[in-house]
């Protein structure tokens, strides 16, 4: 189905009118607004981060704001969005799943080997995912299940999240009062962004297979 000349224009003014909202909203509620609004965005609400915060990267350009506490702020609201999910898994989805399982083809053999794949590669795996559209808020989910160990899983979440909080903060305040130029970067990004995580977890995969086929030293 196709766009007509005036539902684009629709969705423009509608865009225009929600980028106004949030940056009045967080204006409004600083810090704590940015805190709370990527806890929804890092949990089961869909409110896209690259709406939330633009506009504070964009309110630091005017001096409303300071660059490094926006980040800050952002990504502590992922983590613990992400910690929410986690905890959803960890205490509802495994029990569901052992009981109903059999009745989705998830047996308990298949939760087992989540678990143990986690354990080896849950790192990277949050990692990747946390700079990935559309995966970031779901990949605590099946980290949940699997257990990953939490220390773990908090500081690759950080830091994954916290690349991405600034690489949006940092559109907003360049190009936070022309959203055509800043989408159009954010989406340069994520092209350049896509294969250098395809590089590193090339290099993840070179390094571990190296490992494990090293012979273990005996004395």
């Amino acid at each position: 189905m196709q766009t007509t000349p005036k539902q684009g224009i629709y969705s423009a003014v509608m865009l225009e009118d929600a980028v106004a909202w949030l940056v009045q909203t967080i204006g409004q509620w600083g810090y704590t607004g940015i805190v709370v609004l990527m806890f929804l965005e890092s949990s089961f609400f869909p409110f896209p981060s690259e709406v939330v915060v633009p506009p504070a990267g964009y309110l630091a350009s005017q001096q409303a704001m300071d660059l490094w506490l926006v980040v800050a702020a952002g990504t502590v609201g992922s983590l613990l969005g992400a910690l929410f999910n986690y905890w959803l898994a960890l205490h509802l989805g495994r029990p569901f799943f052992l009981r109903f399982g059999k009745y989705l083809f998830v047996s308990q053999h298949s939760l087992e080997r989540a678990e143990a794949f986690f354990d080896r590669h849950g790192h990277i795996s949050t990692f990747v995912a946390r700079l990935l559209p559309g995966v970031r808020q779901y990949i605590s989910l099946p980290a949940g299940l699997a257990r990953m160990n939490l220390p773990l899983f908090s500081f690759f979440t950080s830091l994954g999240a916290g690349i991405w909080v600034l690489i949006l903060a940092l559109l907003g305040y360049l190009f936070g009062k022309n959203q055509e130029l800043l989408h159009s970067k954010l989406h340069e990004i994520l092209l350049l962004l896509l294969p250098c995580l395809l590089i590193l977890i090339g290099l993840y995969i070179w390094l571990h297979r190296r490992r494990s086929r090293k012979p273990s030293q005996t004395d």
